[in-house]
């Protein structure tokens, strides 16, 4: 047998039963508080359930999955204290990024905001809003490619797992998205006008909207929060 040929395929089962069940959480369809096992998952999945037991310590060690031994698993509730912790990380980091971007975004990088822009309100109008919710991580994300700060952006993400958890939720109860576009389309004239002191204000509000609307959505999935 070559093993060479075995390795990369038993990576890739890892990778798939991870990245498959990662994805379930973070779009709700396992959604918090939820009860799981490995016999469950590696039926649901296929797989054997030696990767499914390595894709539950791994999504532990992310505050996405709690274990407790003897008892079981569940989805993690979302923690409203992590919530704040990234959204004030974010805030921060962000308005910094913002600022930078008045001065020395390209015009490469502004025309892939506009598109940007364009997207989501072909996606608002269509009502397509899973599809909105990717195009709304894209446009932060561009701010940070923009400005040579990728390895940040991807840092910020690892702390973003309650964060996302809530805007996923945000986005199934109905909630307009139309505000956020108009913050979107706010920030993209800002930088353009290299208006630094006002770009700053507008990325705070924004940066602020989940934890005004974090009450609302507690109220209605009371069974969601920790």
């Amino acid at each position: 047998m070559n093993v060479s040929n075995v390795i990369p395929a038993q990576k890739s089962v890892r990778e798939f039963a991870y990245s498959t069940l990662k994805e379930q959480i973070m779009k709700l369809e396992l959604e918090p508080g939820r009860k799981i096992s490995e016999s469950e998952i590696t039926k649901n999945l296929t797989v054997s359930r030696t990767p499914i037991r390595e894709a539950f310590q791994r999504l532990a060690q992310e505050e996405l999955l709690v274990i407790y031994p003897q008892r079981g698993t569940e989805v993690s509730k979302i923690d409203l204290d992590h919530v704040e912790e990234a959204r004030f990380l974010r805030e921060n980091t962000e308005r910094g990024i913002v600022k930078e971007a008045c001065l020395e975004f390209s015009e490469e990088y502004l025309f892939q905001l506009e598109m940007n822009l364009n997207m989501q309100e072909l996606c608002d109008k269509k009502q397509n809003y899973s599809r909105l919710y990717q195009l709304d991580d894209e446009f932060h994300r561009i701010l940070f490619s923009g400005c040579k700060k990728d390895r940040i952006w991807n840092l910020l993400q690892q702390m973003n797992s309650h964060f996302n958890r809530l805007r996923i939720l945000r986005l199934s109860s109905g909630m307009e998205w139309d505000n956020i576009i108009t913050q979107h389309k706010k920030i993209y004239e800002l930088i353009l006008s290299k208006d630094t002191d006002k770009v700053d204000e507008v990325m705070e509000k924004h940066l602020k909207l989940v934890v005004t609307e974090k009450d609302v959505l507690k109220e209605k999935y009371p069974d969601y929060f920790k």
